[in-house]
């Protein structure tokens, strides 16, 4: 419920402040009192367009303040939990706009600043605006499903669900679809690079243990050309360890003869046996050395057979093994691609069969709903001298989604024999002011914004017209918080309070105030809006009436 109004600087306003209660309040005034005006500030408060030209003149900002008590579950206080706004429990929640005379505007809720965006969705939230020129609302046919849904109190989940569903199914059979169509225009190179891979058959490590071999390969080669010019040194007949044991021999026959050639010959002795071990020892390195050439020309092949491939596939060697697996597979999957597209396509038709099945329930669901709405808005033409109009629900053929594949629209025929088409075409402004009260009083105990301002619905109407309209707005402030911009007497007596709204003049500045009036005042007023500038005795007395009867 909008519970106060703070203005400051607007257009005429240089200072307002008001306290609005539940029920029906009704706001009158003469013509170009200022009733533009306040609907204006408020309208800027919750997202409205910012001009400059609203800041009053002389002034360097305008600026706006309303207050909001919000019932527990209202979705206003759940968009602003969202964007880390929330009051206090208890707190009201406090929104305001300030216009600047040089151009721009900001906007706070809770004193935080925020975006105009929000401020106008909270605003779609918090108050209805419906009048003759209203473009929103009940005159957007992008929003009639959504009334009809609420009217209904039909639940589109399930629908969401099976939609939701829908699209994964679809989704995946794409990508799978997608994916072996690409696999398919591949299937010669992978079959091809698969079976080189499979043939070579690299494994783990390989080509870090063929190089190992190849280097200790070739460095035996060099060794092995060392070892046999030592060995030529050492061996043979003229080799050091035989010239050793000729030496020992001789010295052996002679070694009697001094103790020195004894010491000699034992040296000797030992020499060549030192020199024994080493010929062992050189014989032992020469076989270790040794190699089979053809082992390592097949070892060089294999590895550079390994390097050539992992170049042609641009990876590290070590990577090949990981190819031939990977490539492998992906063969597989080219057999396996046809079975899985088969299951995905399988189930993407059960998917749409569920969402057609839950679509089909919103639709009957939609239908019954419509035809209770119609019965519920008919009864309210007859009264409101519509009794030769009709109006009608319509729910066609429409794109599927996440709410089903209806088309919901409210459209009416004024004349008898008339063709049907949408309120704001066919309707002129008295019957369109009309058409949207008789439909929010049928969709108003299903309304979400608790708050609702009519801004003169009942131009152009009056005496037992006026009166079925105030009875029927009287009604409606029953669920809600009504405030009415009326120039109808029937309509302002219904009001719970009444705010006049007056323009005046001091030879300098012109200016607008807002006055609640009390039961005096506002039988004045109510007989001003029957008699016109001089008011009667009559007048008052049928001011009189008009309040004893509301």
């Amino acid at each position: 419920m909008l519970t106060s109004l703070s203005i400051r600087d607007v257009v005429l306003i240089e200072t307002l402040d008001l306290e609005f209660g539940p029920g029906l309040g009704v706001l009158t005034g003469e013509t170009g009192a200022g009733k533009s005006i306040l609907l204006d500030a408020l309208g800027l408060a919750l997202g409205a367009r910012a001009d400059s030209a609203l800041v009053r003149d002389g002034q360097a900002q305008a600026s706006v303040s309303v207050s909001f008590d919000l019932p527990a579950g209202h979705p206003a206080l759940a968009l602003i939990e969202e964007n880390g706004l929330a009051a206090e429990a208890g707190e009201p929640l406090v929104i305001r706009r300030l216009v600047k005379a040089d151009g721009g505007s900001r906007g706070f809720v809770n004193d935080q600043s925020v975006s105009v965006g929000l401020l106008r969705e909270l605003g779609a939230l918090l108050v209805e605006i419906h009048g003759q020129h209203d473009d929103r609302g009940l005159l957007n046919p992008r929003g009639h499903r959504a009334l009809l849904d609420l009217y209904g109190r039909i639940d589109v989940g399930p629908a969401a669900r099976a939609w939701q569903r829908r699209r994964a199914a679809e989704e995946a059979l794409a990508e799978a679809s997608a994916a072996r169509e690409t696999a398919e225009r591949d299937r010669d190179w992978l079959a091809h690079a698969a079976d080189e891979l499979a043939r070579l058959d690299p494994t783990p490590g390989e080509e870090e243990m063929l190089a190992g071999l190849r280097a200790s390969m070739q460095a035996g080669v060099r060794l092995g050309e060392e070892l046999s010019a030592v060995e030529a040194l050492v061996e043979g007949s003229e080799g050091g360890l035989s010239l050793l044991r000729q030496a020992a021999r001789r010295l052996d026959r002679i070694a009697g003869e001094h103790e020195l050639l004894a010491q000699t010959l034992a040296a000797l002795d030992r020499a060549v046996i030192e020199a024994s071990e080493a010929e062992d020892l050189l014989e032992r390195a020469r076989e270790a050395f040794a190699f089979d050439p053809a082992r390592l020309e097949e070892a060089e092949t294999r590895l550079f057979d390994i390097r050539a491939l992992a170049r042609k596939h641009r990876v590290e060697p070590e990577a090949l093994p990981a190819l031939k697996t990977q490539l492998a597979e992906r063969l597989a999957a080219i057999d396996a691609g046809e079975e899985r597209v088969a299951e995905l396509e399988a189930e993407a038709q059960e998917a749409a069969r569920d969402y057609d099945r839950a679509a089909a329930a919103l639709g009957e669901a939609r239908r019954a709903a419509a035809a209770r709405l119609d019965a519920a808005v008919a009864a309210e033409l007859a009264p409101l001298k519509l009794d030769m109009a009709r109006f009608r629900t319509v729910v066609a053929e429409g794109e599927p989604g996440a709410a089903g594949r209806d088309r919901v629209e409210f459209e009416v025929s004024t004349n008898p024999g008339a063709p049907f088409g949408p309120l704001v075409r066919i309707a002129s402004g008295g019957e369109l002011s009309r058409f949207i009260l008789a439909l929010k009083v049928a969709l108003a105990e299903e309304s979400e914004a608790r708050t609702m301002i009519f801004d003169e619905i009942d131009r152009g109407v009056g005496g037992a017209v006026a009166s079925a309209i105030g009875e029927r707005l009287h009604r409606l402030a029953g669920t809600a918080q009504l405030l009415v911009v009326t120039h109808s007497p029937q309509v302002a007596a219904r009001g719970a309070r009444h705010l006049l709204i007056e323009k005046s003049h001091d030879g300098l500045v012109t200016r607008t105030s807002v006055h609640a009036l009390d039961a005096a005042r506002r039988r004045e007023e109510i007989a001003r809006m029957l008699s016109g500038a001089q008011i009667t005795e009559e007048a008052r007395a049928q001011a009189e009436r008009l309040l004893e009867a509301a």
